[in-house]
């Protein structure tokens, strides 16, 4: 499994980012391309491809990304304003870095469905 995208690099520390949360397991960093004025982009430092590809002893660090996302809306002042977690899975659905990753977006109204 290559961990050779642009978010392996990141979480490895080997490429910049304006990193807004991190721990040993996880980095949250502001999307360059952000579709809300918050728009906060959650990865697991261990390299996963998609969703289709995690393990059931990957089960707690999926559990921490969601933690991540919870404390990203605090940090960002969106807890009670309300905001959107989405992860996108294969191509079909969006998904263009393949390396798991959580979006957290605010900071507006967001529309229902999504598109």
């Amino acid at each position: 499994m290559s961990d050779d995208t642009i978010f392996g690099k990141i979480a490895r520390g080997e490429m910049d980012a304006d990193i807004v949360y991190e721990n040993e397991r996880i980095v949250a960093f502001r999307d360059i391309n952000p579709q809300a004025p918050t728009h906060v982009l959650i990865i697991p430092r261990k390299s996963i491809p998609t969703l289709n590809d995690i393990e059931p002893d990957d089960a707690s660090l999926m559990g921490e990304l969601f933690l991540a996302a919870k404390e990203v809306a605090r940090l960002e002042g969106l807890s009670e304003s309300g905001y959107r977690v989405v992860m996108n899975c294969g191509e079909g659905a969006g998904q263009s870095v393949f390396h798991v990753h959580l979006h957290v977006m605010g900071g507006r109204k967001l529309k229902w469905p999504p598109g």
